[in-house]
């Protein structure tokens, strides 16, 4: 089994928001056009192509722009249950609403986490407007998911430091914690800060495999075994694509099943 931690389901406003201009120029798509909706099957015949069995596909909220709500995430999971799973986001400039809306995620439309990116609001994930959403996901039991690392868009990346996440641990040691895109420049980091606490993790999106770092393949393989999950960042790469060269990591069949699907059902908890 496969399991994508990290993906999107993107609508027009989401691809064609010029913020990802710049990552352009490295998949070299083409603009896409405004008013052109991606139909779900896409998404899952991608899926199908690279033997994904199931993908968490996320909203995303930036501040004055809903590019893909939490609405539409349930409608394409409810195009494909058995393939898709939803992850909400939030406006954390609206501490309440914020709080109410990952109540709802959870509760009524079945997402099983929540999702919020630093560099979206130009703020670390240990400011203020982030801690109720904590909170909430908390009291949950849902995993808080954010992205660590430099970002594609150009956007300041500082606020992606994977230790920022250090302090949002101690203060929650209960909260899951997933950082996406594995930290890149500051990979150590993460690493570290991972091997520290017991509920953060690392997922693997937006980066082929023959573009792990060395210090994360080898943390797979020894003492973050469990600490380690499969994404893609679809549609930016193709599961296709994340997955090409898997064989050359040398990982033992336990961790290939762990990277691959079992670390990422047992922090979802979506089997």
């Amino acid at each position: 089994m496969i399991i994508d931690a990290w993906a999107q389901h993107p609508t027009a406003r989401h691809t064609s928001d010029p913020m990802f201009k710049s990552l352009r120029r490295w998949t070299k798509d083409e603009q896409p056009h405004p008013d052109r909706e991606i139909p779900v099957a896409l998404t899952v015949a991608a899926m199908d192509q690279a033997g994904i069995d199931k993908t968490l596909i996320s909203a995303w909220y930036a501040p004055g722009n809903i590019m893909i709500s939490n609405d539409e995430v349930a409608s394409f999971v409810a195009e494909a249950p058995d393939r898709l799973i939803g992850v909400g986001s939030v406006d954390i400039s609206k501490p309440m609403e914020a709080v109410y809306e990952v109540r709802r995620c959870v509760k009524e439309l079945g997402f099983k986490a929540i999702r919020v990116l630093p560099w979206l609001w130009a703020v670390p994930p240990t400011d203020r407007r982030f801690y109720p959403v904590y909170v909430a996901c908390a009291e949950l039991g849902v995993p808080f998911c954010t992205q660590i690392g430099h970002t594609g868009p150009l956007m300041p990346s500082e606020v992606g430091r994977p230790i920022y996440l250090d302090q949002v641990a101690l203060d929650f040691p209960e909260l899951k914690i997933v950082g996406g895109h594995i930290g890149y420049p500051w990979t150590e980091e993460a690493i570290a800060v991972a091997t520290k606490h017991e509920n953060v993790f690392i997922d693997t999106s937006a980066y082929t495999v023959k573009r792990y770092p060395e210090t994360l393949v080898k943390f797979m393989q020894g003492h973050g075994r469990r600490k380690v999950l499969f994404g893609t960042n679809y549609p930016m790469i193709t599961p296709a694509k994340a997955l090409e060269g898997l064989d050359g990591l040398e990982l033992d069949e336990d961790v290939k099943g762990l990277f691959l699907s079992g670390n990422t059902a047992r922090v979802f908890d979506v089997l």
